[in-house]
């Protein structure tokens, strides 16, 4: 499941630097420039997947599953106790979650900060699954 975590987050990123490129946010639409935080953002992903360009909701979809995913993968590496797989996985998974959370508030706010952060924040999870896989042989 590590791996395929991995891959995933990988894809995502493919995905989110298409978007970057060649998908532009409308600068009003549900959710955008909200007063409250997660109530804008929880509008802005349901208009993503809805109305948004396809690219954009497969993203977001995929996010929302991803967030699935690293979850399940956090949990199980809790139960092979081995106190460094299961820190690299939480840590991952944080990470992912994280990305979310800047993917959000890049459809909310429209700040290129938001999507450097959430790609940096991918790329951390990469590196996080690729310690999980290096230590998991031997556990």
């Amino acid at each position: 499941m590590a791996l395929g975590a991995l891959v995933l987050v990988l894809v995502q990123a493919g995905i989110g630097m298409d978007i970057n490129l060649y998908v532009t946010i409308p600068a009003h639409h549900p959710g955008a420039h909200p007063s409250n935080y997660f109530t804008g953002s929880l509008h802005s992903v349901a208009w993503a997947i809805g109305h948004g360009a396809v690219a954009l909701a497969l993203h977001a979809v995929l996010g929302l599953a991803l967030i699935l995913m690293t979850a399940s993968v956090a949990v199980l590496s809790l139960k092979v106790r081995r106190r460094s797989i299961g820190f690299w996985a939480v840590l991952a998974a944080l990470l992912v979650i994280g990305a979310g959370f800047n993917g959000a508030s890049f459809l909310d706010f429209n700040n290129n900060v938001s999507s450097l952060i959430m790609a940096v924040l991918a790329f951390g999870a990469v590196v996080c699954y690729a310690v999980v896989l290096f230590l998991a042989p031997s556990a």
